[in-house]
C-alpha cells in the first residue's frame, strides 16, 4: 500500500543510507518505520506488537554497527519487521507471509542481513557465540533475545557457555515482561526487580578504559577485577546478578523507546572486550495505542482499521469453532468432573485456549513460560505422583521436547495426555511452524497412543478417553483454525484406543485418512459420486483411521482382502507417517495391494494460505480426486 509522510524512511534502502543521517533525525525515522508496519499490517496481517517494541532498538543497531558485516542475531523473528523494512525489503513488506513473497521469519535464505533462521524462541545467544568465536576479531556480533524468550532452556545453556568461551559477544535482552501472553517464572521476577545505577555503569567504564591504556587491564587481571567490581555493587545494591556472577558484564536497564540514549550506549559498548549483556525495558505494542493495552490479542491481531484500533473480523455466527476453543472448553469440562486433572502450556494458554479454564480453575492451570522440555517433563513429574496433565504445545514446538517424551514419559508410561495444536500445515507462518513431523517423529517410540480427530466431536471424546485410568501417555493432534461442526457440544464417549472408522463402503478403491483432511476426503467422494453416472462411477470406500498408534487392524484385514488399490491421505509428512505404516503392515501380513501415500513432500514447505500450500504439497481436493479417479 502506499504510505504518506514517510520521507526519511522512503529514503532509506539499506542500512548505509541510514547512518548516513544525522542523530537528531533518528526519532522521526522511527516514528515514520512504526507508522509504516502499523498502515501495512492493518491490511496483511502479521505479528505486530513485538516490532513495534524494538523499532528504536533496530534503528540504533543498524546506525551503530557496520551490517551486514557486523551480525545481527535476532531472537523470535516476529520482533523483526522494522529489521526487515531497513535491510532493502521495504518495497517488498506488503508480500510479508504471502506466497512467494518475503518470508514470516528472518532466515539468511532470504538476505545477508539476516544472520541466522529464528522461527522459534531462545537460540540467538548459542548461535551468535557460535559466529563470535569464528569471528575471531573480524567483526562484531550481537544477539537480541526479548519476547520471553530468556525462560527457553536453551538461552541458560547458551549463557553458561557464553561467559567460559572467549568472546566479545553483545546479548540485548529486548525485557518487554510478555511472549505472546505475559511472561511468567522467576527470571521474569528477577529482571523486574534488577536495577544497576547508571552512573556507576559509565564510571565503570571510564575506569575500565584508563586500565587499559594504563596497561593495567590484563587478561589475566580482568576476571579478578570484575569479580571484585561484582562483590562491591552486590554490598551497594543488596542484589546479586546472575549475569555478572557469570562474568558477563551487565548494563541496564535502560530505556528501550530512547533511540539516542540508545546509539550512546551501543557506542560505549561496540569496541568493548569481553561478553556483556544490555538490559532494556520496552513496551510490547509500543507507541500505537490499542497495541499496548491489550497485548496478548495485538500480538497478531489479523486485519484492524490503522486510525481506530477496531479489528476487522467476519460475522462469526453460525460458524463451527477452532479446534483451540474446543480443547479449551472441553478441558474444563473435563477438569470440573475429575480433580485429578492439571493443564499445562508453554507460554501459549491464549493461542490454545488454555485460558479458558484458567480464568476458573486458576491453581490448576500452569503457564511455564517458553519451556516445551519443561513442560513435558513437568506434566511428567505430576503425572508420577497421581495427577492427569493435559500438555498442550504447539506440534511444531513440541519438537523442542522430544527426549522428554521418550525419557520422561514414554519409558515410565506416564498417563500425560499431550495435545499437540497446530498440527499439519499451519499456512502463512512458514517451515518453522508447519506441524509436519510429529506423526513420523513419535510413531516409532512404545508405548505412545497417537491419535487425530476428524471434527470436533471425536476431539471431545479423545480428551475424553486419554484421561481415563489406564491409557498412558496419550497424543491428540489437531490444526489451527475451524472445524466442522456448528452443534460442536456432545455427551461423552469412550473410544476404544486404536479403533477407526469406515464412513462410506465401496468395491474399487480404498481411502484411508487420518485427522480432519477425511472431511476433505468426503466432499471429494461426494463429488465424484453425484458427478458421475451409476455405471461409471467408481464405488470408493473411506475408512477414518483415528489412530496411528496403534492401527486398527481390524480395518487392515479388510482392507487388505478386498482392495487391490488404497490411497492413504494425512496432513503431515509422507515418509514415515501414517501411509508408511499403512505400507509396513500390509507387507508384514502377506497383502500386496497397489499404495498411493499422500502426504507432505520431503522438502520444507515455505509459507503461504493453507489452501495454496495444500495445492502445491498435492492435498487439495482437486488433486486428491484426480489421484482417486486415476
Amino acid at each position: 500500500m502506499e504510505h504518506k509522510n514517510l520521507d526519511i524512511l522512503n529514503s532509506i534502502d539499506n542500512p548505509s543510507q541510514l547512518r548516513s543521517l544525522k542523530q537528531e533525525l533518528l526519532p522521526q525515522l522511527c516514528a515514520e518505520l512504526r507508522q509504516d508496519i502499523v498502515e501495512e499490517l492493518a491490511e496483511n496481517p502479521g505479528h505486530l506488537a513485538s516490532s513495534l517494541g524494538v523499532i528504536e532498538l533496530t534503528v540504533a543497531l543498524h546506525y551503530v554497527y557496520n551490517t551486514p558485516e557486523d551480525r545481527i542475531v535476532w531472537d523470535v523473528g516476529h520482533q523483526a519487521y522494522g529489521h526487515k523494512i531497513l535491510t532493502g525489503r521495504r518495497d517488498q513488506f506488503y508480500t510479508n507471509r504471502k506466497l512467494g513473497g518475503i518470508r514470516p521469519f528472518p532466515t539468511p535464505q532470504e538476505s545477508e542481513y539476516d544472520s541466522f533462521i529464528c522461527g522459534h524462541a531462545s537460540n540467538s545467544i548459542s548461535a551468535a557465540l557460535g559466529m563470535a568465536v569464528a569471528a575471531q576479531d573480524q567483526h562484531k556480533v550481537v544477539a537480541v533475545i526479548g519476547d520471553g524468550a530468556m525462560s527457553g532452556g536453551l538461552a541458560f545453556e547458551g549463557l553458561n557457555n557464553v561467559s567460559s568461551t572467549p568472546n566479545d559477544l553483545l546479548i540485548i535482552l529486548n525485557d518487554n515482561d510478555m511472549s505472546i501472553d505475559r511472561s511468567v517464572g522467576g527470571m521474569k521476577e528477577y529482571l523486574l526487580s534488577l536495577s544497576t545505577n547508571e552512573t556507576y555503569n559509565s564510571l565503570r567504564y571510564k575506569a575500565a578504559k584508563w586500565l587499559a591504556q594504563q596497561g593495567l587491564l590484563s587478561e589475566g587481571r580482568k576476571k579478578g577485577i570484575i569479580r571484585l567490581s561484582n562483590a562491591l555493587k552486590s554490598v551497594i545494591s543488596e542484589q546479586q546478578n546472575i549475569f555478572e556472577g557469570m562474568n558477563i558484564r551487565y548494563f541496564g536497564p535502560f530505556d528501550g523507546h530512547n533511540v539516542t540514549e540508545l546509539v550512546r550506549i551501543l557506542r560505549q559498548l561496540k569496541d568493548m572486550k569481553g561478553p556483556k549483556l544490555l538490559h532494556l525495558h520496552t513496551k510490547k505494542g509500543h507507541g500505537y495505542g490499542p497495541a499496548e493495552n491489550y497485548k496478548p490479542v495485538w500480538h497478531a491481531p489479523g486485519k484492524f482499521d490503522p486510525d481506530t484500533g477496531e479489528l476487522i473480523t467476519g460475522d462469526t455466527t453460525n460458524m463451527p469453532p477452532k479446534y483451540q476453543d474446543v480443547f479449551g472448553h472441553t478441558l474444563l469440562e473435563l477438569a470440573k468432573e475429575n480433580p485429578k486433572i492439571v493443564g499445562v502450556t508453554p507460554a501459549m494458554p491464549t493461542g490454545c485456549s488454555m485460558n479458558i479454564p484458567m480464568k476458573e480453575l486458576p491453581d490448576r492451570m500452569f503457564d511455564v513460560g517458553i519451556a516445551e522440555g519443561h513442560a513435558v517433563t513437568f506434566s511428567a513429574g505430576m503425572a508420577k505422583d497421581g495427577l492427569i496433565p493435559f500438555c498442550n504445545i504447539y506440534s511444531a514446538f513440541a519438537q523442542r521436547a522430544y527426549d522428554n517424551i521418550i525419557h520422561d514419559v514414554a519409558i515410565l508410561r506416564l498417563p500425560v495426555v499431550l495435545c499437540f495444536d497446530r498440527a499439519g500445515l499451519v499456512g502463512e507462518d512458514g517451515p518453522t511452524h508447519h506441524g509436519a513431523f510429529d506423526m513420523a517423529a513419535l510413531r516409532p517410540i512404545p508405548n505412545l497412543t497417537i491419535a487425530s480427530p476428524m471434527n470436533e466431536h471425536e476431539l471431545r471424546n479423545l480428551m475424553y478417553t486419554g484421561q481415563l485410568d489406564g491409557k498412558g501417555p496419550f497424543i491428540i493432534r489437531y490444526p489451527r483454525g475451524r472445524g466442522v461442526l456448528v452443534d460442536w457440544r456432545c455427551p461423552f464417549q469412550e473410544i476404544p484406543v486404536g479403533t477407526g472408522r469406515k464412513l462410506r463402503d465401496g468395491n474399487d478403491v480404498a481411502v484411508l485418512t487420518i485427522g480432519p483432511i477425511g472431511n476433505d476426503v468426503e466432499e471429494v467422494i461426494s463429488s465424484i459420486t453425484s458427478s458421475t453416472s451409476t455405471t461409471s462411477s467408481p464405488s470408493i470406500a473411506h475408512y477414518d483411521m483415528r489412530f496411528l498408534k496403534p492401527l486398527d487392524e481390524n480395518i487392515l484385514h479388510e482392507v487388505g482382502r478386498k482392495f487391490k488399490r488404497i490411497i492413504t491421505i494425512e496432513d503431515g509428512v509422507r515418509n514415515g507417517g501414517m501411509g508408511s505404516a499403512v505400507m509396513e503392515w500390509m507387507n508384514d501380513h502377506g497383502y500386496k495391494p497397489q499404495i498411493t501415500r499422500m502426504g507432505l513432500p520431503d522438502y520444507f514447505v515455505e509459507h503461504g494460505t493453507v489452501e495454496e500450500l495444500r495445492r502445491i504439497v498435492g492435498i487439495d481436493n482437486e488433486t486428491i480426486k484426480k489421484e482417486i479417479l486415476k
